[in-house]
């Protein structure tokens, strides 16, 4: 019989947490803005790394380029993004939210605002501190492990900040 001690199970914790947040996220940004969850990431890593690449951005959402270039190819037709070359290689783009991004970015952030307000509901604010604190130490933590290894850890999704 397989058996895991669940109850004392830290990634379980997190992983759920996290879950039930994408999802109400990913329901809320569908229902007011007709966005999905990945295309609000794409927009999150424009908001806080400028114009990233998207080499940078895969690598930091975890998805295949391939996977990603198919949800930059739509956002670019629908208007949001503008694909650049990087000028040290020519090869390599640039991704930059054009205005039409930036109007949907700020209503999703008050979609976001709302899930935040529904997922901590209850939880006073020297929780959340501990909370913030504690998982912030975790990916120090892991981050040095990772370290150890030559493998770099990317830095937490805003959606974390965000939800």
């Amino acid at each position: 019989m397989l058996s895991f001690d669940w109850e004392e199970s830290v990634g379980y914790w997190v992983c759920t947490a996290s879950h039930a947040i994408r999802r109400a996220l990913e329901a809320e940004l569908a229902k007011e803005e007709n966005i999905t969850l990945r295309q609000w990431e794409v927009l999150a890593w424009i908001a806080v790394h400028g114009e990233p690449s998207q080499t940078q951005i895969a690598d930091c959402l975890g998805i295949e380029p391939p996977t990603l270039a198919g949800i930059i190819a739509r956002m670019e037709r629908d208007g949001w993004l503008e694909r650049n070359c990087c000028p040290d290689d020519r090869r390599r783009k640039r991704l930059k939210a054009t205005p039409q991004a930036e109007a949907v970015w700020n209503r999703t952030v008050e979609c976001c605002q709302r899930v935040r307000r529904r997922a901590t509901n209850g939880i006073s604010q020297e929780d959340l501190a501990t909370f913030r604190r504690v998982c912030h130490h975790m990916r120090t933590n892991l981050h040095d492990e990772c370290n150890s290894n030559d493998k770099a850890l990317p830095p937490s999704l805003p959606v974390t900040e965000s939800s």
